[in-house]
């Protein structure tokens, strides 16, 4: 006989990112920067900036805009997007992408913008339906012999007994909704819906008052309490989907035929036809008009935006026009550049009139005290115990350097003092890590050196 038995606690996944610790924008009521809060250190001016696009965002008026993060490598401008995205919350969409991501060698450039711009707004869809839900209290299914098989039985009917808080109600239903019941295992003290339109049956779980809730004292399957009302009632159901999803919804209805049931024709079509995305957009706008959905306009970020070539700018430039289009965020740490296939320089290589009707917000280098706090909580985040002399150390190195190198030094030193049997970084192991290791600098004096020994393409 089997037996279950408690096992320690399990570790749960753990993996610290470049910006696990950002938790917001790090803003107060009025939103007013705070210097640390939030996981963000420093760069107030850019983070009050990107509180009121956040406010305009979830207050739905900033739709079809282009935001502009500039500023030197490694000055957060990732750091920043990753702070909007937290303070815009779960329910809006927000994607980010890399620039060079749109090149690929089986997809128009044009096709994967487009598909990630409408992954970037969701639609909340709000839809009544008339439902029958309850606790089965009774059950039973009529089986009839198979019309092919006289030795195998298949069910015909089913009757059941549904039990809500104020009434119960007896229900007859055909063999396609006894075959559900029968499928999604359902028995008497569970909680069932069927939609009385499509006969789609769904299990909720077991009703936590009813005798078979109590009889285990261990079960996989969900509690759920005993539905109110009357058995047969108008229920509402709210999806969310992106306008993605329905796109690829209504593809594969497009590409649905009797060859593709067979045998899976169609499935390699990966670009969506231009109609069928017209198709969706006129059931959004007709949906939202009569008040059976609403957009989430969410952000699109696009990080060494410098990478896109001028078809894919004015493809931006275009969208950004389009009545059902998300915020769109460009990163670059580019100055005056040449726009990629011309021989035209432009600030940050991006086309004059997208920046034109874009806002830009700037982040300026970290001093050091910023770098020192920068330092401080991304110890915290991995669990370093550092000595305050190593602390100053790295700070050093990171006002000398980059605040990027100084962060790779910091968990190479914890690395090292854990090798030397150690609990707490102290300065030596900073020191160590930094002669074994170069940063870009010392790595382009070296190139130097040895520049006619080294090969060349």
């Amino acid at each position: 006989m089997s037996e279950i038995r408690e096992l320690p606690g399990t570790r749960s996944f753990e993996r610290v990112g470049a910006h696990t610790h950002i938790k917001g924008l790090g803003l107060d009521e009025n939103l007013r920067a705070v210097r640390v809060k939030d996981g963000m250190v420093g760069q107030e001016r850019a983070r009050e900036a990107a509180g009121l696009v956040v406010e305009m965002i979830k207050q739905g008026k900033l739709a079809g805009k282009c935001i502009i993060l500039a500023g030197p490598p490694g000055t957060g401008k990732t750091a920043l997007a990753v702070a909007i995205s937290r303070e815009l919350g779960p329910n809006v969409p927000f994607l980010q992408l890399s620039a060079s991501e749109i090149y690929s060698a089986e997809r128009k450039k044009t096709e994967v913008l487009i598909e990630a711009m409408r992954k970037c707004i969701g639609v909340e869809i709000h839809e009544m339906r008339e439902v029958y839900e309850g606790e089965v209290v009774d059950l039973k299914i009529n089986m009839v012999p198979h019309p092919y098989n006289p030795y195998q039985k298949v069910p015909e009917s089913v009757r059941i007994r549904l039990r809500t808080t104020e009434e119960e109600r007896t229900v007859e239903a055909g063999s396609h909704i006894a075959e559900q019941i029968i499928a999604y295992g359902v028995t008497e003290g569970c909680v069932i819906q069927i939609d009385a339109e499509t006969g789609r049956v769904v299990n909720l779980g077991i009703c936590a008052d009813s005798d078979k809730a109590k009889l285990y004292e261990i079960d996989a399957r969900r509690r759920v309490p005993r539905p109110t009302g009357k058995v047969k009632k108008q229920k509402e159901f709210v999806y969310t989907l992106t306008l993605a999803d329905l796109d690829e919804i209504h593809a594969r209805r497009r590409r649905g035929g009797l060859f593709s049931l067979l045998f899976g024709l169609g499935e390699e079509s990966r670009e969506i036809d231009p109609e069928v995305r017209a198709m969706v957009d006129e059931q959004v706008k007709r949906m939202v008009d009569e008040g059976r959905a609403f957009i989430h306009p969410g952000v699109l970020f696009i990080d060494d935006a410098h990478m896109l070539d001028l078809e894919a700018f004015s493809f931006i430039g275009r969208a950004l026009e389009s009545e059902l289009s998300p915020i769109i965020i460009l990163a670059t740490n580019r100055g005056f550049a040449r726009i990629r296939g011309t021989d035209i320089e432009s600030p940050f290589g991006f086309p004059l009139d997208l920046i034109d009707r874009a806002v830009i917000i700037t982040t300026e280098e970290y001093d050091a005290e910023t770098i020192k706090e920068i330092l401080r909580i991304r110890a915290r985040e991995e669990g370093i115990n550092i000595g305050e002399e190593a602390l100053d150390e790295l700070t050093e190195i990171g006002a000398r350097t980059s605040l990027r190198y100084a962060v790779q030094l910091l968990s190479l030193a914890a690395q090292n003092a854990r090798v030397a049997k150690r609990d707490v970084v102290e300065i030596e192991d900073v020191r160590r890590v930094d002669k074994l290791f170069m940063d870009v600098g010392e790595a382009a004096e070296y190139l130097h050196k040895y520049e006619e020994k080294m090969l060349k393409h």
